[in-house]
């Protein structure tokens, strides 16, 4: 029983970690398929918000700038959305380049196209994922070889 514990669980790590992995590529390759492809219009920041996390015990805290914008696609609808991350000095009701897919006007972004620091983000979170994927392979194989190992030597 005890072995089954130490193979499910880090086979069930691999599965959210690749899952993981799978949602970063996405959400870069939407991003770039945005900011190459995407149609443009003026959006207006309608609230600037921060947000914080950690900070208990010697965890450093983070902060996070969030912008709620709004725009008009060019087939007339309005589309609001939030976004993370933005640059702090865009403030409530400043004017904004958005990028936007007429097939997904939700997800548009206010960013400015930035396609090495999108590849160098989603490379450094890649290889992070790789590493905690390559440690609990590593685990897996430890633990087959200590049962396998103390199996031979019951009687």
């Amino acid at each position: 029983m005890l072995e089954l514990l130490f193979y499910t669980v880090p086979i069930l790590m691999i599965g959210g970690l690749g899952f993981a992995a799978f949602l970063l590529v996405r959400r870069a390759r939407r991003i770039g398929r945005t900011w190459s492809q995407g149609l443009t219009a003026e959006g207006r920041c309608l609230r600037m918000f921060t947000t914080t996390s950690g900070g208990g015990g010697d965890a450093s805290v983070r902060t996070s700038v969030h912008h709620v914008y709004e725009f008009t696609t060019q087939d007339g609808r309005t589309v609001r959305f939030e976004e993370e991350g933005g640059p702090a000095t865009v403030l409530e009701g400043d004017f904004v380049t958005v990028r936007y897919l007429p097939e997904q006007p939700q997800r548009a972004t206010a960013l400015p196209p930035s396609h090495g620091r999108l590849a160098v983000g989603t490379g450094c979170g890649l290889v992070f994922l790789g590493v905690a994927i390559a440690f609990c392979i590593g685990f897996i194989v430890v633990a087959h070889m200590v049962f396998t190992e103390t199996d031979s030597l019951m009687p």
